[in-house]
């Protein structure tokens, strides 16, 4: 048997605790979008599929967030898998209070009237079937309805608090 690195002394559980080991696992990352009265949106990487029959999927959702308010009330919404591409479009939505779908944005309204971002590796609009409370988030869970994954590209990554490339 090899030696391996020791563990180190164990941290009291916090939420600083919970960001510093979550900086060490590397995630995709998505843009969630809904339509309200305006389109809101917000880079996701905590986007999951839940199960293959049905098609479910699910993100966490701040409720302190700007997008929040739409989301609680919204029957769909899209989802996008960003490529090593779209860093600024990620930043965008990541940003509070940036103009998300501003004049650099292409989007275009898709099914279900969902905002849906172009150039992305590929997307999906979702019906939500359940909001989890979760602290202070919602954990949405949404059947898949229609997309699209033929985008070309390779997806972009979130780790040590920046969005990275798959390197070869």
């Amino acid at each position: 048997m090899t030696a391996s690195p020791e563990i180190g002394t164990p941290v009291q559980a916090s939420s600083e605790l919970l960001r510093s080991v979550f900086r060490q696992h590397a995630a995709g990352v998505a843009v969630i979008t809904a339509a309200g009265d305006r389109p809101v949106g917000f880079t996701a990487t905590s986007l999951n599929s839940v199960a293959a029959d049905p098609p479910l999927i699910s993100f966490g959702a701040g409720t302190g967030s700007s997008s929040w308010p739409v989301l609680a009330e919204a029957e769909y919404v899209g989802v996008h898998i960003l490529g090593e591409h779209q860093r600024e479009l990620a930043a965008t939505f990541a940003r509070s209070g940036a103009d998300r779908f501003g004049p650099s944005t292409f989007w275009r309204s898709g099914p279900e009237g969902v905002p849906l971002l172009d150039g992305v590796l590929a997307w999906l609009v979702c019906r939500v079937v359940a909001r989890v409370p979760a602290g202070d988030h919602r954990i949405v869970i949404a059947r898949a309805v229609v997309g699209d994954p033929a985008g070309s590209g390779r997806p972009l990554l979130y780790h040590q608090g920046r969005f990275n490339a798959l390197r070869d």
